[in-house]
């Protein structure tokens, strides 16, 4: 059995652990932020220590045989509640799946602390925090950005909204990122209206571009590309 101290201190390096993974959703503004890291980290550490060193009373006895690794597993199999309630599905468009994924990695991470791995469990908390904070900016450089699209539309005055275009584009209303419009430089009786689609594969834009063309009060339609 270890001692009071060492137990002490794999809970709190699980909390610590816990928050500077839970510090990075939470600057985000997700449901599952700083404390709902930090509580699943340290629940999970207490599992595994409660797996490996709770029974030890009991193991001397005779036919009495335990596995530590079962509460672990079940650890990992339970955490998915928790990462299914951070999902929301908005239209066609999924989001929380990352968070659910910190949450999972953030389990893992106190049952490593919870069975002493330290190295591991601060290892894999400076690898998580890297892919979470650190490649974002990169996929939104080179991945996200060829994904957007920019439409520019010639409408007659007051014959288009924002939600106008959310109901006549339906399940594909969550790909509309930026929705400007201003009065038309040519002819005062029509609005100059800037779509920015953002996330949106080519047959998506495709189907979009077939929807906009078929709004009444259209004039012209003229297809930007990709934002510089």
């Amino acid at each position: 059995m270890i001692s009071n101290v060492e137990l002490i201190s794999r809970l709190v390096l699980a909390a610590v652990l816990g928050s500077v993974i839970g510090f990075e959703r939470e600057r985000l503004s997700w449901a599952a932020g700083l404390r709902t890291h930090m509580l699943v980290c340290v629940g999970s550490a207490l599992f595994m220590i409660v797996s490996a060193f709770g029974f030890a009373d009991v193991l001397g006895a005779e036919h009495v045989v335990l596995d530590p690794s079962r509460g672990a597993a079940q650890v990992v199999s339970g955490i998915g509640f928790l990462g299914a309630g951070s999902i929301l599905l908005r239209g066609s468009i999924i989001r929380g799946l990352t968070t659910a994924a910190s949450l999972w990695s953030v389990a893992a991470v106190g049952l490593a602390v919870g069975g002493g791995l330290y190295t591991a469990s601060i290892a894999a908390t400076i690898i998580v925090l890297i892919i979470l904070a650190g490649v974002k900016p990169i996929e939104k450089r080179f991945i996200t950005v060829k994904q957007r699209r920019q439409l520019t539309l010639v409408v007659e005055r007051g014959s288009m909204t924002f939600h106008s275009l959310h109901d006549a584009l339906g399940p594909a209303s969550p790909r509309v990122k930026q929705f400007v419009m201003q009065q038309s430089d040519d002819d005062p009786q029509f609005d100059e209206v800037l779509i920015t689609l953002n996330r949106v594969s080519a047959t998506e834009y495709t189907a979009i571009c077939g929807q906009l063309k078929a709004l009444p009060g259209v004039k012209e339609f003229r297809e930007s590309g990709e934002p510089g």
